[in-house]
């Protein structure tokens, strides 16, 4: 084990950027020793939040800073490939936004070159951290439910003209990749982690109020499938919702009993009635992430880079590895294409 300082760099200065370069500052054995983005606009802001290097471009920041351990991309997502696979061409460790990519192939090929450059690559699905949902994983890994039946997602919220401006990345097919990449990737991670992969998909989608702001040919959708461990499981989306998010809420019916976790963001706990159990209290969720006109999941990214620190420090193990940052793109890859 090891008390080494580890080193990072930002490539993406957006709010999420932003929120990366912010949880590194605050960890004491974290150290932000420069930032990218292709907005000049940006340079004042990182000399004055962060008085570091600014570089206009990920390959002039890889060229002439020297002694990056992690680069922590948080650009487009149809560029979350490219950048890792430069960062781990360079010799430096990956944290990724989601999702990893938008196809599987592109995954694999950041998968292979980690193997290759013996370097990690750590998924950013910081929603694993939210005690409903870490509660959930207790009760399915302890088997207290008994076999699963029947699991359903339900995540509807609101994206509309202020989420959507014109000249932004956002609504873009080659670097957005649609509402299940962008919005809901996070909570097709939680149901892979709880309940594993899935088969027999059936989808059905819709485009209601995107089709001036958007390149896709959905805005909500419904899908069906089988566990390959068992049980049914439906997974219904919107961003149709007007004005602000109504609810991201998961109910389970086990052999033994059911569970809802539900709220905006998947943060309450609304029902438990399980066989001889009786329900801890939980740690109250972070909030959602703000935006201004809209939220997004919760604010859990410092974990992200606790766990970055400890694992390559040799006092832990990534939570969301390379391998299940691609099974999440492959399963939205497979639903778009059932």
């Amino acid at each position: 084990m090891s008390t080494k300082k580890i080193r990072f760099a930002v490539v993406g200065f957006g709010h999420i950027g932003k929120r990366h370069a912010e949880m590194i500052k605050r960890n004491n054995q974290a150290e932000l020793i420069a930032v990218a983005d292709i907005d000049e606009s940006q340079k004042n802001s990182v000399a004055e939040l962060h008085g570091i290097p600014y570089y206009n471009s990920i390959e002039a920041m890889l060229r002439d800073v020297k002694g990056i351990d992690v680069l922590n991309v948080c650009t487009p997502n149809g560029l979350h490939a490219y950048h890792s696979l430069a960062a781990l061409d360079y010799g430096a460790h990956v944290v990724c936004e989601k999702p990893m990519g938008l196809t599987k192939a592109e995954c694999e090929q950041v998968i292979y070159k980690s193997l290759q450059a013996s370097r990690q690559v750590f998924c950013v699905m910081q929603n694993r951290y939210s005690p409903p949902t870490a509660w959930l994983k207790s009760l399915i890994d302890q088997k207290l439910l008994g076999n699963i039946f029947l699991v359903q997602i339900n995540c509807y919220w609101n994206r509309d003209e202020r989420y959507y401006k014109n000249g932004t990345w956002k609504g873009n097919k080659a670097l957005d990749g649609g509402p299940l990449f962008t919005q809901f990737s996070h909570f097709i991670d939680i149901m892979y982690w709880l309940f594993g992969d899935i088969k027999n998909i059936q989808s059905r989608f819709s485009n209601y109020t995107h089709q001036h702001n958007t390149e896709f040919s959905d805005d909500s959708g419904f899908v069906n499938f089988e566990f390959n461990s068992g049980g049914i499981g439906t997974f219904n989306y919107s961003t149709a919702v007007w004005d602000k998010n109504l609810e991201s809420s998961i109910t389970i019916i086990g052999e033994k009993g059911s569970v809802k976790v539900g709220g905006q963001y998947m943060d309450k706990v609304e029902y438990c009635h399980i066989k001889d159990y009786t329900m801890p209290e939980l740690p109250p969720s972070n909030p959602p992430n703000d935006y201004g006109a809209y939220k997004g999941s919760a604010a859990n990214h410092h974990y992200i880079i606790d766990n970055v620190v400890e694992t390559l420090n040799g006092r832990s193990s990534a939570t969301t590895n390379a391998l299940e940052g691609l099974k999440v793109v492959e399963i939205i890859e497979r639903i778009y294409t059932s």
